[in-house]
């Protein structure tokens, strides 16, 4: 059974003197780099890693439009070449970015399904920067969980 929520992962901070394990966890969700953003669905292995990592990510849950708007800017398919309608539609039976995007929110197609679309949004610092990397989101700062907001953090990202 694939969960209806999908969660964004942007890495926020850097890892350097840091514990083993949450070096492994950030590895194993495919996030090496800050900025660096990925979806993974609501299943409890992921939300267990989200969970350990949670003092290096902003995460939330993204919504189909957002996502349609950073595929379109920051999808990248090997060779770095740009993710574009034709290509969504040659290679899936998705008309374009949009409706592509939907099905991966809804949980009917994960990113991997799409031959050569990498897995990883590289995402540009958010415009007017972080509030800070050392608090949470509830406190003001940019770090845990956003809920919805994540989708305001994207944008600005983009």
């Amino acid at each position: 059974r694939r969960s209806s929520v999908m969660y964004a992962l942007v890495q926020v901070r850097g890892i350097v003197n840091t514990r083993r394990e949450i070096k492994e966890t950030l590895k194993m969700l495919r996030l090496h780099h800050i900025n660096h953003c990925v979806l993974v669905p609501e299943t409890p292995e992921y939300l267990g890693m989200v969970r350990k990592v949670k003092d290096y990510v902003a995460f939330g849950e993204i919504n189909a439009e957002t996502l349609a708007t950073i595929l379109a800017t920051r999808g990248r398919l090997t060779g770095n070449k740009p993710l574009t309608d034709e290509y969504v539609k040659s290679v899936t039976k998705y008309a374009d970015i949009a409706e592509l995007a939907a099905a991966i929110v809804n949980g009917e197609i994960r990113m991997k399904d799409v031959p050569e679309l990498k897995p990883v949004l590289r995402m540009h610092p958010p415009r007017k920067g972080y509030k800070t990397t050392k608090r949470t989101y509830n406190q003001g700062g940019a770090l845990g969980y956003y809920g919805a907001e994540i989708n305001d953090l994207l944008i600005k990202m983009r």
